[in-house]
């Protein structure tokens, strides 16, 4: 098998009372799982095997849709879970900080810009932070498609990303999205974050 579902870094209960423990558990070891198991017989026999995932969502349009909707799905997820956390949140610090406030005026603006993307999103999709010629952006994509791919509306590199899909919140929020994605913020480990932002410039 090419890919693997990733082991998350902390329980599934960790991200409570923000993301609740039944959540976590289906999204991670149902939904993203499905996605591996999809992606792996979408690509079998295929060159797409000895690729990374990044490669695979670069160069997308090449390949046919379930390729497109679960290796994006493993990409995102596995992105998803590392930049959240137990005892996170706050505000970023340093270079990402005075990134954000050079992008977008402040961390308040930048907090009300990337809600709107997530909140505006119409259906299934998912909200960025991403690096774009070497500059801080948001923007959003549809299902589970993500900036890295070719066909992206806006492209870039993502370093932050919030799932708003419905099973990513539904049991708890129920059709309240932006109550969930103002929870996000209380779980966001902005140390992975800037990793991904120092590695991404």
């Amino acid at each position: 098998m090419a890919f693997e579902l990733p082991k998350l870094a902390y329980a599934y209960d960790a991200l409570e009372p923000n993301i609740d423990a039944k959540t976590m558990e289906i999204h991670h070891s149902k939904h993203h799982n499905a996605y591996v198991t999809n992606l792996n017989n979408a690509i079998a026999g295929t060159d797409a095997e000895k690729l990374s995932i990044e490669e695979i969502c670069k160069n997308i349009s090449k390949y046919p849709m379930p390729v497109r909707n679960n290796g994006g799905g493993h990409f995102n997820h596995s992105l998803f879970w590392t930049i959240m956390g137990p005892n996170a949140g706050g505000e970023p610090t340093g270079d990402l900080a005075a990134a954000i406030n050079s992008a977008f005026g402040s961390f308040a603006e930048f907090k009300t810009q990337f809600a709107a993307a997530a909140t505006t999103r119409f259906g299934s999709g998912w909200a960025w932070l991403i690096v774009k010629d070497g500059k801080l952006a948001v923007s959003s994509t549809p299902n589970q498609d993500n900036p890295l791919m070719d066909v992206a509306e806006v492209k870039g590199t993502p370093i932050l990303g919030v799932d708003v899909w419905e099973h990513a919140y539904y049991l708890h929020y129920q059709n309240r999205r932006p109550d969930y994605l103002a929870a996000f913020w209380n779980v966001i480990n902005w140390n992975e974050v800037a990793k991904r932002f120092s590695a991404a410039k």
